[in-house]
């Protein structure tokens, strides 16, 4: 018998390599450098990303899921990581485009692609760590 008392969050890790730069077109090359520092390279730089997707629910009382987190890395995989591994977040990343490539936008920038997406379960928190120190969470609007 299934008695539940709350949600259930469930939670899929990916990687991804990419490369990206923080740069304003409408600000000199002098303020983007004052603003973002080495962010700003002409020549990029990359990240050796942590994807964690978040999912919130009860879990179904015949499988004891809230999703089956093999379809969550199939969907992942597809929507995203497909298209954002090892490429250049500015200019490869579809759902990136005209975007500031920053990990804020980009955490919102999956959640948007990914939340149609999810059919059982809702969708909770994007994180992404762009580096060991240093991460984004994003909880939706």
């Amino acid at each position: 018998m299934n008695q539940n008392k709350g949600l259930v969050y469930v939670t899929r890790k990916l990687h991804f390599n990419a490369a990206h730069k923080l740069y304003n077109p409408n600000w000199s090359e002098e303020k983007n450098g004052e603003v973002f520092g080495k962010c700003a390279n002409t020549n990029w730089h990359g990240h050796n990303f942590d994807l964690f997707v978040t999912v919130k629910g009860i879990p179904n009382p015949e499988t004891g899921f809230v999703i089956d987190l093999k379809k969550l890395k199939t969907l992942v995989e597809e929507k995203i990581i497909t298209k954002i591994d090892h490429r250049n977040i500015n200019m490869d990343v579809d759902f990136m485009e005209g975007k500031m490539a920053s990990i804020e936008n980009l955490a919102m920038a999956i959640w948007d692609e990914l939340d149609p997406h999810i059919s059982t379960g809702q969708l909770h928190c994007i994180k992404i760590y762009e580096t060991p120190r240093q991460y984004v969470e994003y909880f939706g609007k």
